[in-house]
């Protein structure tokens, strides 16, 4: 690394009043560094513009790059557009690399997203598309290689056919930026954005800037450019556009920082690359989050760095004197980053030359996989192997080199297998339990299986009074800490959410190494007793083949357990896309290469995981035995006559000293009693008999009911009791709440459930009607809640129908959350009680002081509600109707029919 006096400390009149971030993506071979090049060259901060196939660009700054003419690690550099100071990070485009350009994603204020115009739209500007959306980054387009089709066409039409694809597969937001526009049809274009600038538009006939800017950072315009890299054409206009548009965040006082990559400098210094997203940082100054100085704070241009004194927000620096930090953390008021979207799907084994010990080897790789985390680095005693996952034949050949680089070992690699994953079916409890001589842990943690691509997610419902908040998190951080074996295949656990539901420890004998190993048996035991699935990669594919070879293809994806859309023509050739299992897929490139000589392309992307087409075949292969597996054990430890002695998996709850927190329900009767109109909805004769057995159940497992203290809870959506951050407030005449889950009574009354199928609007209004006419006969103040946390951007919704409230949870916050909150807020003052067939939720309901309702006690209470009501008309004089009781009496008979016909309006 180069560090003359010309290159270190910046001039404090040099620093630039505005700083962004921007980085470049593109597909392979699409000119992304050649644009790079040219902004540096236009912008002055290079003398001249390097070149990939004369091998000395200014940012191909590794040798193997140079060799292979692409872009394998993300680089950094700065320029200056008027009083714009600009960072520059210049990602890989090769898919094989595409963990390096995602991580790069979460520190960047806007992107360049390169378009090769001769080859269009490819399968992976799609997934880089698709990543920008998800990390809501504003986009610039820049269209390539026009040049090219000036030779063979009019530069105006291919423009034109190029833009019209952009929007059919991109977004409809794009708009031609580029100098050639014409001034009334780019406002216009501009304007049909967004609802609001248009009527600006009709009326004034202009649109603002600051209008431009707010649609580009909201994502609803993408000004496109086209031009030449090569040839420095058009690169002008999108510096201009650059400096125009792109809007410059504005950053708080509190100190945050981003980590997104970890690299070391030639001398073998650590460094930290890290965006400042707030305050300042100083060298020497200790780094919030790592308890560690940063000694030295470098700013990068390629492979030359500047040293500074004081780093800004804005700037991206690389910070040595780090040892523990990691890409995607967060500092100091930064939060974590979210998991990868692309992630390798390959595992390999690592051939180690003769003579050199795994042992020595896996430090070594170790420290590669500190800056390639998805390696996934896997030492398996049972085999004595090193393993890695791999993105493809390129990547290894890169890891190949930089091992030999690096370490001076040649290594090579086994042939690829399938990188599988396991989650579970339904919940259940898992219990894990440690106590040898002088130590004891014991650990209940519930397991549930959670949404595709959701990955792990950790909390705890655990009372402060049975187990202290310190072991809590503990649990926790040991849950976190490790990647946890399935017992199929030996696979890593995913989609499941893990919950710990209680806990004990000993006043003088608990070490926090005993919870380790109560967590992680725990973790095993429930893994036994589930029914557990494998989970395979998949890929979602688009196949362009010509007309005659549609059948074929067809086929060939029906053998690979695939599935497809029906096919469309584009042009000549015939286009399908679909889905498929990543092992049928496999190689398949070369067949259409084959079948459709040369003439075939196709593009493929991971879709995710999904379960397994082919399970007990995989299984049988792996021969994996999880009682064998002597790092991952599945029973526990218990201890007698002073000594400790295993118990398996299966024995473990005869053994446990705390309750199973989930206890079966009592099986209902086949017919319950109207209760007395006089009495709580909670008394005996309110639709069940064992509230007082569950309450016992409770005292004797977590201790007494307290309403005061809730349990404590991590990564659970903090929010207000309501939606809108309105409270409950008692009514003067009403002295019991009803709580009622929403989707959980729809789907447990089979009526109910039948008419979901069909319209799931009509099973709520159903189920709000029923409701209302109960309430105004009970006499009690009803709140129905239903879940609405997946729906993107929701603030949550609180409105009266009727007599009753319904609630609709915002963003990210579940049915049970919202209830279990609005409990813990009324339920100190009034009688509360929550219809809901969920057995933790039942226990988290009794545990913050309120009542529970199974969804067949709502529904019997209901018809003797009812049978009340029939009995109260029948005493009313001949020729006079009670409302209610009509109203009860046409939604019971006709009001399937009424929504089959359209006569009923659906909420």
């Amino acid at each position: 690394m180069e560090n003359t006096p010309e290159n270190r400390e910046h001039k404090a009149e040099k620093k630039p009043v505005k700083h962004i971030c921007i980085a470049l993506l593109a597909h392979v071979d699409a000119g992304k560094t050649t644009l790079s090049e040219s902004l540096l060259f236009k912008s002055g901060s290079i003398r001249k513009a390097g070149r990939v196939d004369h091998g000395d660009a200014f940012l191909d700054t590794y040798q193997l790059e140079r060799e292979r003419g692409i872009t394998i690690f993300s680089k950094q550099a700065v320029f200056q557009l008027g009083d714009l100071g600009v960072t520059l990070l210049d990602t890989p485009g090769h898919v094989d690399f595409s963990a390096e350009m995602e991580r790069t994603l979460s520190v960047i204020d806007c992107a360049v997203l390169i378009i090769n115009g001769a080859d269009g739209v490819q399968g992976h500007t799609q997934t880089l598309w698709r990543l920008l959306e998800r990390y809501q980054v504003p986009a610039f387009l820049f269209i390539n290689k026009m040049d090219q089709l000036e030779e063979k066409k009019p530069c105006a039409r291919e423009r034109n056919r190029l833009l019209e694809e952009i929007r059919r597969r991109l977004s409809d937001g794009c708009v031609d930026f580029s100098g050639q526009r014409t001034e009334d049809t780019f406002l216009e274009n501009v304007a049909m954005c967004d609802e609001r600038v248009l009527e600006h538009y009709l009326e004034e006939g202009e649109v603002p800037d600051e209008e431009i800017r707010r649609l580009i950072r909201e994502r609803k315009l993408f000004p496109c450019f086209f031009g030449s890299a090569l040839k420095m054409t058009g690169v002008e206009e999108l510096m201009e556009g650059l400096r125009q548009y792109a809007e410059v965040p504005e950053y708080g006082e509190e100190f945050g920082a981003k980590v997104f990559k970890i690299a070391r400098d030639e001398q073998g210094n650590r460094l930290t690359y890290l965006k400042l997203t707030g305050g300042k940082l100083k060298v020497k100054d200790v780094v919030p989050g790592t308890g560690e100085k940063a000694n030295q704070l470098r700013v990068y241009s390629g492979a030359r760095y500047e040293t500074v004194q004081e780093a800004r927000a804005g700037m991206v620096c690389a910070v040595t004197g780090l040892t523990e930090t990691r890409p995607g953390q967060g500092l100091g008021a930064e939060t974590e980053a979210a998991v990868p979207l692309l992630e390798p799907v390959l595992t390999y084994r690592i051939l180690l030359p003769e003579g050199c010990s795994p042992h020595t080897m896996l430090p070594k790789l170790r420290q590669i996989e500190e800056e390639e985390p998805e390696l996934h680095i896997v030492w398996k005693e049972e085999l004595g192997e090193i393993h890695a996952q791999l993105m493809g034949e390129v990547q290894i050949e890169v890891l190949q080199s930089l091992i030999l680089e690096r370490f001076g070992i040649k290594v090579s690699f086994g042939e690829g297998n399938i990188v599988y994953k396991e989650t579970i079916e339904a919940p259940v409890e898992g219990v894990g339990h440690f106590e040898p001589l002088r130590h004891y842990a014991e650990v209940h943690l519930l397991l549930e299986p959670g949404e595709r691509g959701s990955g792990l997610q950790f909390a705890s419902v655990c009372s402060e009074d049975l187990l202290d908040r310190n072991w809590q998190r503990l649990i926790l951080t040991h849950l976190e800490e490790k990647e946890h074996r399935g017992v199929l295949t030996g696979s890593a656990i995913t989609d499941m959410r893990i919950t710990l539901a209680a806990g004990r420890a000993h006043l003088k004998h608990t070490e926090g190494g005993d919870f380790r190993q109560a967590t992680y048996r725990a973790v095993r035991q429930g893994l036994k007793k589930a029914k557990s699935i494998l989970l395979e990669p998949w890929y979602a594919f688009r196949l362009e083949i010509p007309q005659e070879m549609v059948g074929r293809a067809m086929a060939d994806i029906q053998r690979m357990e695939g599935n497809f859309q029906p096919p469309w023509q584009e042009g000549e050739m015939a286009v399908l896309t679909g889905s498929a299992p990543v092992a049928g897929m496999r190689g398949y490139q070369a067949e259409v290469a084959a079948y459709t000589r040369g003439h075939g392309r196709l593009l493929c992307t991971l879709k995710g995981y999904e379960p397994c087409h082919n399970q007990e075949e995989v299984i049988a292969a792996a021969a994996y035995d999880s009682e064998r597996d002597l790092d991952n054990p599945t029973g526990s430890v218990f201890c007698a006559h002073g000594a400790g002695f295993v118990v398996s998996w299966e024995q473990v709850e005869d053994y446990m000293h705390l309750e199973s927190c989930l206890k079966k329900e009592e099986e209902e009767p086949e017919e319950v009693l109207p209760p007395p109109r006089s009495q709580s909805l909670s008394g005996p004769g309110g639709g069940w008999g064992d509230e007082k057995e569950l309450e016992e159940i409770f005292t004797r497992t977590y201790g007494p009911v307290k309403r005061e203290k809730p349990g404590y809870a991590r990564r659970t959506v903090s929010a207000p009791v309501q939606g809108t951050g309105r409270s409950v407030k008692k009514a003067p005449d009403l002295d019991e709440y009803l709580l009622v889950d929403g989707y959980n009574i729809i789907f447990a009354w089979d009526e109910l459930k039948a008419l979901a199928e069909t319209n799931i609007g009509g099973a709520r209004t159903r189920l709000m009607d029923i409701l209302s006419n109960y309430q105004g006969y009970k006499k009690c103040r009803v709140i129905l809640v239903f879940d609405a946390y997946k729906v993107e951007g929701n603030p949550g919704e609180i409105f009266k129908y009727h007599n009753i409230h319904v609630v609709y949870t915002k963003e990210a916050e579940t049915a049970d959350q919202y209830i279990e909150k609005t409990v813990h807020v009324i339920g100190r003052k009034y009688h509360v009680t929550v219809a809901t067939s969920d057995s933790l939720e039942q226990v988290i309901i009794l545990g913050q002081g309120g009542h529970r309702m199974s969804a067949q006690n709502l529904k019997d209470e209901i018809e003797a509600a009812r049978r009340e009501i029939q009995e109260e008309c029948r005493k009313l004089p001949k020729g006079k109707k009670n409302l209610l009781f009509d109203h009860l009496d046409e939604e019971l008979g006709d009001y399937m029919e009424d929504v089959r016909l359209g006569k009923k309006k659906i909420q």
